[in-house]
């Protein structure tokens, strides 16, 4: 399958892939889009843009998708199943395709409580596998869910899913992971990863399934600008693990925005020596900026 995507032909090659991640603006501007676009353009081989993160309303991930991809760097669109139901999704995925888009991110998507319209209703028509599921269907089978053939111009997309290594019950992460792997992702990308030594654990069982050769792991890191905010993740962001002896360090440290960026680069360079490992997702969060220097310091590019 030759979906048209940089990122798939980056890894399809062997060489460790580097993707990044853009939240889009709660505005109609397109501006820090481009302000974005041309801090990472040359730095990494895609960037996510994610669909509404933590149910707040923003511009929409496909058209910001088309103006990172007008300004030289490939997106990997988001698109959750909380908001659209079957037919929306069919129509947004020959749309975004239609507008350049090759690569797509299924995600079930952050429950809406979390936003700025707490009263909204979920939509859930059909879950991340069966969105995965429905995605490879119109690329492979050229139907539509319902079974239709799509006669011509079907989308070929390079399709991607989440992994949470870090979630409860851990022995089924792995299985969760293979789910998505049948149903026809192509690649996985991790949540953030700050406990090495659990995500070594996850990919020893991933390797024993055999899991690493059917689909390309890309590995989730976040570089934290302070100690603060290492702490908050730890104590209120559900399915994610930091150790307490990583917030000691950046407590210590004199500069600890200096002392987070360390941090991941020491936690990329342990991840490129993980078998089955084919490329590491930079989240900075608001902190766009730094992608370059943390790619640089990790010997990247």
């Amino acid at each position: 399958m030759k979906s048209g995507s940089n990122l798939e032909k980056v890894l399809s090659q062997g060489k460790f892939a580097v993707t990044a991640e853009i939240g889009p603006p709660k505005n109609a501007s397109p501006e820090k889009l481009v302000q974005d676009a041309k801090i990472l353009k040359g730095w990494v081989d895609a960037v996510n843009i994610t669909d509404n993160q933590t149910a707040v309303v923003r511009l929409s991930s496909i058209a910001a998708g088309v103006h990172l991809a007008q300004n030289g760097v490939e997106p990997v669109v988001q698109m959750t199943c909380r908001d659209r139901n079957r037919i929306a999704m069919q129509s947004d995925l020959l749309g975004a395709y239609s507008l350049g888009i090759r690569n797509l991110l299924c995600l079930s998507g952050d429950h809406q409580k979390f936003g700025n319209h707490p009263q909204a209703k979920n939509v859930y028509d059909i879950d991340s596998i069966q969105l995965i599921d429905m995605v490879r269907g119109m690329r492979d089978d050229r139907k539509f869910l319902c079974g239709e053939e799509i006669k011509e111009h079907h989308p070929r997309y390079f399709i991607g899913a989440v992994a949470n290594p870090f979630a409860d019950p851990f022995e089924f992460r792995v299985l969760r992971l293979e789910k998505k792997i049948n149903a026809g992702a192509d690649f996985i990308q991790t949540q953030s990863i700050f406990d090495i030594n659990r995500f070594e654990k996850f990919m020893e069982m991933v390797r024993r399934r055999g899991l690493h050769k059917k689909v390309y792991i890309i590995a989730g890191v976040t570089p934290l600008k302070s100690a603060r905010a290492a702490r908050f993740i730890q104590k209120r962001v559900a399915g994610m693990i930091v150790p307490d002896q990583l917030i000691e360090r950046m407590e210590k440290a004199g500069d600890q925005k200096a002392e987070g960026i360390k941090i991941a680069v020491e936690q990329i360079q342990h991840i490129k020596t993980i078998e089955g490992v084919a490329g590491v997702h930079i989240m900075a969060i608001n902190w766009e900026s730094v992608v370059p220097q943390i790619v640089e310091m990790a010997g990247l590019r």
